[in-house]
């Protein structure tokens, strides 16, 4: 079997990063874990970045896949009436990354999911309550498939400990990040325990008003005695380093369906705090109202006081988490394919 995923290039800014992978945002690693692992597994898999949606026939006639995934919403319904014609032994999907939050704010999403399902391209979720909540919107339940993200757990080398009390706050800037409200617990923390913070974020990407997040985050460590942090976007192994020099990582998001910063504290050792909506985290980490600062204050005194169980908890779940992950994909990719195995 053959697996092609297709993503759409877009454009940041990764000069200060010494960086030029214009594309390499959390989608493209998120892709290359699950490349990695499928190919691990027997399943020939690849990954092609397309300037828009007429560049997708020359990757599939070069690649000839049995599979074919569209990474996030971009391809408009229409363009798969002349790719079906074009390419009938292909399986075609569209990958959603989105919960039911942030495909509120995109207002093509149903529209689309509808288009997608009446020419027969599957929709595919990577939580599964989102595949329920469209299952019972559009009532298409054959339609619908859950592939999951995957994270492999490496546990790379550790650079030296930075100096002072360094959070993180990393991803991109969005409103439904909460970081705005992460910083102001992180620095009444380092307050009420006469501590120097170094607030750490990425400070080159933004959406969808993230520009108005940062300013008032800038705004309010000019007011103090700490340090806000800003990194440019940097390639996985090179952010793995960066997030290994943490003391505590913070990822209290509103709405998420993964979170591979997230996944990255646990993966380098650092203790993490965040919400429910990351499925995989331990109970220990998770903050019951991500908008309560006193409520993540006490959440990162515990965990820095004592950090060893909560992060041993975390990383047994995302591995569980990714084992599963791994069957999944495999029982799915092998009910939806038209591969002819004799």
């Amino acid at each position: 079997m053959r697996v092609l995923f297709i993503l759409k290039k877009t454009v940041y800014d990764y000069a200060d990063a010494g960086y030029c992978d214009d594309h390499a945002g959390g989608l493209l690693n998120s892709c290359r874990f699950i490349v990695d692992m499928l190919n691990q597994n027997g399943v020939a898999a690849k990954i092609a970045v397309v300037v828009d949606n007429n560049d997708i026939d020359r990757e599939v006639t070069a690649y000839q896949p049995d599979v074919a995934i569209i990474e996030a919403l971009w391809v408009v319904p229409e363009k798969f009436d002349i790719l079906s014609q074009l390419h009938p032994t292909v399986t075609w999907v569209v990958r959603l990354h989105s919960d039911l939050p942030f495909l509120s704010s995109d207002g093509i999403a149903f529209l689309w999911i509808k288009g997608y399902l009446d020419r027969n391209v599957y929709v595919a979720t990577n939580k599964q309550r989102t595949q329920d909540d469209l299952v019972r919107v559009f009532g298409d339940e054959g339609g619908f498939i859950h592939l999951p993200n995957y994270y492999p757990v490496t546990k790379p080398s550790v650079k030296p400990i930075l100096t002072g009390l360094n959070i993180g706050c990393f991803g991109a800037i969005r409103p439904l990040k909460n970081q705005l409200v992460q910083a102001v617990a992180a620095v009444e923390y380092a307050d009420q325990t006469s501590q120097t913070l170094n607030f750490h974020m990425n400070g080159t990407r933004t959406e969808s008003g993230g520009n108005a997040i940062l300013k008032n985050i800038q705004s309010m460590f000019a007011e103090t005695n700490h340090t806000l942090v800003l990194h440019p976007w940097l390639p996985h192994n090179e952010f793995l380093m960066l997030m290994a020099q943490m003391d505590l990582a913070l990822a209290v998001s509103f709405s998420e369906t993964f979170c591979i910063t997230a996944a990255d504290a646990v993966n380098v050792g650092v203790p993490l705090v965040c919400s429910d909506q990351i499925p995989w985290a331990d109970s220990s980490s998770v903050v019951e109202d991500p908008t309560d600062t006193g409520e993540i204050r006490g959440k990162m005194a515990r965990l820095l006081r004592s950090d060893f169980l909560s992060n041993l908890f975390n990383l047994r779940n995302l591995k569980g988490y990714s084992k599963r992950s791994t069957k999944t994909w495999l029982s799915v990719l092998d009910e939806i394919s038209k591969y002819d195995y004799t």
